[in-house]
């Protein structure tokens, strides 16, 4: 019997990941932030090289390839940022490639196509002089010759068929001012980059850019001004910043008391640069299209996480199909770091993937039986015949179950595994969970899971929304009825959810159909407000014990706090519905 062949892909950018492969297929993978629980947290890879390596029981002489990436070419300078030991055996070659062509072979590897084009947009890549996919390429406008390593990536355009990613099209941008004259709402990083310019935004209305997807939920509260000009100019294919725009914007936010205050000042502008965000991306993708030579897309970079742009993407443009990786921000780049050195490093053939996204380490009872030592007074631990049917009762009686189970989510939404799952039906567990759970700001909006088989009956969807990167419209008649997942403007972020890909949450929704006649669940990230997701269960019980979470169940079991309640029985029944 042959030795395993292992490759390992890892990432260092700002958000740091790990991916393992045996024999062209994931068996391990992780975000740095999930163990250091510092959201966003990356730089040095020894944690989570080592997490992954623990987690397929193997050792790093194991292995047999390292490919690695991260932003601002900081292997070659030697930058802060990475220094500190690394998982790198003496033995094992390392391979280095650039930045949005692992963004690009990620999502295609993880896509269901055979062949696709492939559009790679964020807030900075790798500089020019770095780029190792600029064979074939036509480059938008070239860098001067004397500071090629002060233009970096903004968006790429590829090929991709049998199992080999060609890249066509490439558009760079020079870095930001960093002289002190730059307006706030300046891109801080590639001066034209449209995820540099929702950054930028994101860090004007909130005083901070740990969660840049809270703009796109404030948009909707928010007015357009027909005279406002544009953000964006689109010339000769280049999407560029009109930085002239900002000049009617001087105020920033300086906190959640000023946020509050100025509420509509905020809405408005969120409103503003989210539409505008829109318009920008439709018309870099119709022109790429015209560059395409397959009618698949897959879409990736930090700016494909904007599930309002890419409904109207699919809506909107010439591609027929979409496909969105459920980590298209640099969470991902080890999974494509990984996939590059199997087949183009290691010459092996493409594996299928089957779609499932949950890469994180399987908890078993020891460790789950461990954490609940940590359990305060005055709750109830049991491991039920029905967990799937008891919890379904919970959550038809109002309660805001925690819900743990396997391997975590890969991506920064919750798919399932480690999420706060709630009854669509009640409005005031929308503002529970928020406010004593979360604690997080009320305008957020809450996601909803769906039956595969049923999400046309809900929502205006055609196909599956597997990794809840999609806005959809709600259908008129089901708006009033499921008001905790339907935002202000009738949309919702779906996730659609099969039986082949997660039998228990298909289960569990089932069930609470069953019950209610909406096969459906309002799903949140198991996080606090500025946190990342649960990783282990030693976490889970620890926020159980600080929140306002009801009951919780983690692999087979299943614990309740005893007296809570939010409020009135949900009026809707399946005689109603």
């Amino acid at each position: 019997m042959s030795k395993p062949i292992y490759v390992l892909g890892t990432g260092l950018s700002h958000n740091g990941s790990a991916c393992l492969l045996r024999d062209g297929q994931i068996i391990a993978g992780v975000e740095k932030e999930r163990i250091t629980a510092k959201k966003n947290d990356g730089g040095n890879d020894l944690f989570t090289i080592s997490h992954c390596l623990d987690t397929a029981g193997i050792r790093a002489n194991d292995l047999d390839l390292i490919v690695q990436n991260a932003n601002f070419g900081n292997f070659k300078y030697g930058n802060t940022w990475y220094k500190g030991r690394r998982y790198l055996p003496e033995g094992v070659p390392v391979v280095t490639i650039s930045h949005h062509l692992a963004h690009a072979t990620a999502a295609f590897f993880l896509s269901p196509f055979d062949h696709a084009s492939i559009l790679v947009a964020d807030g900075c890549g790798s500089p020019y002089d770095e780029c190792s996919d600029l064979d074939g390429a036509f480059i938008a406008e070239r860098p001067p010759i004397s500071v090629p390593w002060l233009w970096c990536e903004k968006d790429s355009f590829y090929s991709a068929g049998d199992g080999h990613v060609q890249t066509v099209h490439k558009d760079f941008s020079p870095l930001g001012r960093h002289d002190g004259s730059r307006h706030p709402l300046h891109p801080p990083i590639t001066w034209h980059s449209i995820g540099g310019q929702y950054m930028s935004a994101s860090q004007y209305c909130f005083a901070s850019t740990s969660d840049m997807g809270k703009l796109m939920g404030l948009a909707p509260y928010g007015r357009l001004n027909p005279a406002d000009g544009p953000i964006f100019n689109f010339i000769d294919g280049q999407s560029l910043v009109n930085h002239e725009w900002v000049n009617d914007h001087q105020s920033p936010c300086l906190g959640e008391d000023d946020f509050k205050a100025r509420f509509p000042y905020f809405a408005n502008l969120a409103r503003r640069v989210q539409t505008q965000v829109e318009e920008a991306l439709l018309e870099l993708v119709r022109h790429r299209q015209k560059l395409a030579k397959y009618s698949d897309l897959c879409f990736s970079g930090g700016v494909a996480l904007n599930a309002v742009a890419n409904r109207r993407i699919l809506e909107e443009t010439a591609f027929t199909r979409l496909f969105v990786p459920p980590a298209a921000d640099d969470s991902g780049l080890a999974i494509g770091c990984a996939f590059h050195g199997w087949t183009r490093v290691l010459g092996h053939p493409r594996m299928p993937h089957g779609g499932g996204t949950f890469f994180g380490r399987v908890y078993g009872e020891e460790d789950i039986l461990r954490a609940f030592s940590g359990l305060v007074d005055g709750v109830l631990v049991k491991r039920p015949v029905d967990l799937v049917g008891e919890v379904a009762d919970l959550l038809v009686a109002g309660k805001a179950v925690a819900w743990f189970q396997g391997g975590a989510e890969f991506g920064p939404r919750a798919l399932g595994h480690r999420s706060i799952l709630g009854d669509p039906r009640r409005s005031e567990l929308r503002d529970f969970i928020n406010l004593e759970v979360k604690f997080r700001e009320d305008f957020r909006p809450f996601a909803p899971s769906v039956l595969a088989e049923d999400a046309n009956r809900f929502f205006e969807l055609e196909g599956e929304s597997p990794y809840m990167l999609l806005v959809v419209r709600v259908r008129e008649e089901w708006r009033s009825r499921i008001p905790a997942v339907t935002h202000v403007d009738g949309t919702a972020r779906v996730q659609t959810v099969t039986r082949q890909t997660d039998a228990r949450f298909h289960a569990l929704l089932t069930e609470f159909g069953r019950r209610t006649g909406i096969s459906m669940l309002l799903n949140t990230s198991l996080n606090r407000r500025g946190k990342p997701m649960i990783e282990t269960p030693t976490q889970a019980v620890t926020m159980f014990n600080e929140t306002g979470l009801h009951a919780m169940a983690i692999g087979d079991w299943l614990v309740t706090k005893t007296g809570a309640t939010i409020g009135s029985p949900a009026t809707s029944s399946p005689s109603a519905t």
